[in-house]
């Protein structure tokens, strides 16, 4: 029931709460929602919107617990409902944190961002990988900053194009096979390998095309739509390898 907040038993009221807000109409609506749960929402990780809420309710001040009265909701809204109210304020309010929380928030992202380029990507000369403190140095040399409501991994695509403005960076190459039945390879062949950045094998026997090698990350996609959709699985593409990178350690640039 509104002004009823769930909360764990060892915890008191009103305490570990990330406050939703949102002005409407000339008024302030805030929702009070658990630590984490918000971005995890909107990235579509969370999906138990009870995980979420700490109560369906809509306050004009969590910290005070005071309630929103039904006719402001309702001038604003256009109705009192408080579970469909609450999640409009979770999908476009402004989540409220402390400057510190924002502090420590963008310095964790900043380390998953450079730990998932690290992953993704090779010095393309060695084929091998930069540690994260060389990808960490790189991001910062070339300004980039963490922004709101994006993922790590949209943070990452982003960056690499810029990165690769200052070190030899290129995504790790993918090892894949694929296998094209008589009916379809010869109209296919030429398309097919020409997607690979390297053969490494390449049979055409009998009419049937089997072809191991690199590819692009990028086209992985492409080939995965033509064997499963315009070929309509008349054929089969395996994935050997997400990473091909050479042994022997991380790479250091000065």
């Amino acid at each position: 029931m509104p002004g009823q907040i769930k909360t764990p038993t060892n915890q008191k009221l009103l305490t570990n709460v990330a406050v939703v807000r949102m002005k409407k109409g000339g008024k302030r609506f805030e929702i009070a929602c658990y630590k984490n749960k918000v971005v995890n929402w909107r990235n579509k990780t969370e999906k138990n919107i009870d995980e979420v809420l700490q109560s369906e309710t809509v306050f004009t001040n969590v910290s005070k617990g005071q309630v929103a009265k039904t006719a402001d909701l309702t001038a604003a809204f256009g109705m009192d409902d408080h579970s469909e109210i609450c999640k409009l304020i979770l999908e476009k309010g402004d989540l409220q944190v402390s400057d510190k929380e924002r502090q420590v928030h963008t310095e964790t992202s900043f380390k998953e961002v450079a730990a998932m380029i690290a992953d993704m990507c090779v010095n393309p000369d060695t084929k091998r990988p930069y540690s994260c403190a060389v990808i960490e140095k790189a991001l910062k040399d070339s300004h980039f900053s963490v922004k709101a409501n994006r993922s790590i991994k949209q943070h990452a695509l982003e960056a690499i194009p810029k990165l690769q403005e200052g070190i030899k960076l290129e995504r790790a190459k993918m090892r894949i096979s694929v296998h094209l039945p008589a009916h379809e390879a010869k109209a296919h062949h030429q398309r097919v390998k020409g997607l690979f950045e390297s053969v490494e094998v390449e049979n055409f026997e009998k009419g049937e095309l089997d072809i191991v090698g690199l590819i692009d990350p990028g086209k992985f996609r492409v080939i995965e739509d033509l064997v499963r959709n315009e070929l309509k699985n008349h054929g089969t593409l395996e994935l050997l390898s997400l990473k091909v990178v050479n042994e022997g350690g991380d790479v250091e640039i000065s």
